[in-house]
C-alpha cells in the first residue's frame, strides 16, 4: 500500500507542477479544484481494488510501455504521455497565466460535473474487469478470459469512453478552449487505440469475436 500512495502522492505533484508552472502562480482555483476530484476518484479506486483485487492493482502500477506490448501500442502510448504533458501545459498557459480563454462558469461547473462521472465510469469498469492492465497484451499468466458484466455489457471499451468524458470534462473546469482542442486530439489517439486493441482482441482472445457480437458498440451506445 505503501507503493500505491507513492504513486499517487507523485501523479499530484507532477500534474500540479505541470499545470500552476505553466500558470505561473498557485492562485488557480479550477486547478485545485481538478487536482481535488482527481486524487479523490484515484484515491476510491485504488482502495477498491486494494480490498478486492491486488493483483490488478499491482498490474496498474507497471509502466505504461513494457516488453511483449505490441509494437503500436508503444508507440501510441509514447505519443499520449507527450500530448498529455503538453495539453496541460498549454491549458495552464491558456486559462491561467495569459487569459486566452474566457469561458462561463456554468460551463466549468459542468466540467466538474463531468469529471466526476468519468472516474465514476472508471470504477464501475475497475470493478468489473480484473484484467484491465494498462497496456494492450493478453495476460495469458493471469488465465485471462472475456468480461461481459457491469458496464460491459452496454460497451465493449468503457474505460475509454470514461477517459473522453474526462478529457473533454478537464478542459472545462479548468477553463481553457485551447485545451477542449486539446481534448480532441487525445480523444482521436484513444479511438485509434481502440480499434487497434479491438483488432488485437478479436484476433486473440478467446471469446471475443462471439461477445463483440452480442456488444455491437465500442464507446458510445447506438453510435459507435
Amino acid at each position: 500500500m505503501k507503493k500505491v500512495c507513492i504513486a499517487v502522492a507523485a501523479e499530484f505533484l507532477i500534474l500540479g507542477a505541470l499545470l500552476f508552472g505553466a500558470a505561473g502562480t498557485f492562485a488557480w482555483p479550477a486547478a485545485w479544484a481538478f487536482l481535488i476530484i482527481l486524487v479523490a476518484g484515484a484515491a476510491l479506486i485504488t482502495r477498491m481494488l486494494a480490498r478486492d483485487d491486488p493483483a490488478l492493482l499491482e498490474e496498474r502500477l507497471r509502466p505504461p510501455i513494457q516488453s511483449g506490448q505490441p509494437l503500436w501500442d508503444k508507440v501510441i502510448m509514447a505519443s499520449f504521455i507527450v500530448l498529455f504533458i503538453a495539453w496541460l501545459i498549454l491549458m495552464g498557459l491558456d486559462a491561467a497565466r495569459f487569459g486566452w480563454s474566457i469561458m462561463p462558469v456554468w460551463l466549468q461547473w459542468i466540467g466538474a460535473a463531468g469529471l466526476a462521472v468519468s472516474f465514476w465510469i472508471s470504477y464501475a469498469t475497475f470493478a468489473a474487469n480484473a484484467f484491465l492492465a494498462n497496456v494492450v497484451r493478453i495476460q495469458t499468466e493471469r488465465g485471462q478470459t472475456v468480461v461481459s458484466s457491469g458496464p460491459y455489457a452496454v460497451i465493449r471499451h468503457p474505460l475509454y469512453a470514461g477517459a473522453l468524458l474526462f478529457f473533454a470534462s478537464t478542459a472545462l473546469l479548468l477553463g481553457s478552449w485551447f485545451g477542449l482542442a486539446g481534448a480532441l486530439a487525445l480523444g482521436a489517439l484513444l479511438i485509434l487505440r481502440t480499434l487497434l486493441e479491438d483488432r488485437e482482441l478479436h484476433c486473440r482472445l478467446e471469446g471475443y469475436a462471439d461477445y463483440a457480437r452480442r456488444v455491437r458498440y465500442r464507446l458510445l451506445p447506438r453510435v459507435w
